[in-house]
């Protein structure tokens, strides 16, 4: 029998207050609402146990939340129902999955998943593709890979725990890097804010596809 993942190992506690939808978070939020619209089709990557989605669905037409993790997916699928939330759809899915259509979405979220990433580059050229000419790429992204001494030294566990398996692959992102992987697939930012989560920075960045 295939072994539960890590992910699927924290999903029971991933709405315990501070882990989903914390104060960081719930500042994202707020940032976000403006992009939202009655006719938004939204995709959320990386969508976790779909706070975020739930969070917003009274705001645009249609969301879909896909995550590789199936306990993330199914605590998702339950709180949508609990709440009778009609206009979202969960399911476990990465984001080269072909169910999802090129230039579908007006909003593409990617809050937290980019430095988990494989391929960076290949990702951002995905989301490019899903996005339609003119829709919103929201991100928020720990940016490890910023050089400071408080940094150097909580990356160096983080780096070998990633090595050996116990923490997945980790991209060490500075904020100028991860701006570049965005704005070679032809987006230009319109919003880059490094937001204090002490003692790591993370970067939030609307940028919209050209």
């Amino acid at each position: 029998m295939k072994s539960e993942s890590m992910w699927d190992k924290l999903a029971k506690n991933w709405d315990t207050p501070g882990v989903s939808l914390g104060e960081n978070d719930i500042r994202i939020m707020e940032k976000t609402k403006k992009y939202f619209d009655a006719g938004s089709i939204v995709l959320d990557y990386g969508c976790a146990t779909g706070s975020i989605a739930i969070e917003i669905a009274d705001m645009v037409k249609e969301a879909r939340g896909i995550d590789t993790s199936s306990k993330m997916i199914e605590f998702a699928k339950r709180k949508a129902d609990e709440r009778k939330i009609k206009n979202i759809d969960f399911t476990k899915a990465t984001i080269f999955d072909e169910s999802l259509g090129k230039e579908s979405f007006d909003i593409i979220l990617a809050l937290s998943i980019l430095h988990l990433a494989e391929d960076s580059a290949q990702v951002m050229g995905r989301i490019a593709q899903l996005l339609r000419p003119g829709g919103f790429f929201i991100s928020a992204t720990p940016c490890l890979g910023e050089k400071t001494f408080v940094s150097f030294l909580l990356n160096i566990p983080i780096f070998l725990l990633s090595n050996i398996g116990i923490l997945p692959h980790i991209i060490f992102f500075s904020t100028s890097r991860l701006a570049a992987s965005i704005t070679n697939e032809n987006f230009q930012i319109i919003e880059n804010e490094s937001l204090s989560v002490h003692p790591i920075t993370e970067c939030f960045i609307v940028a919209r596809k050209t």
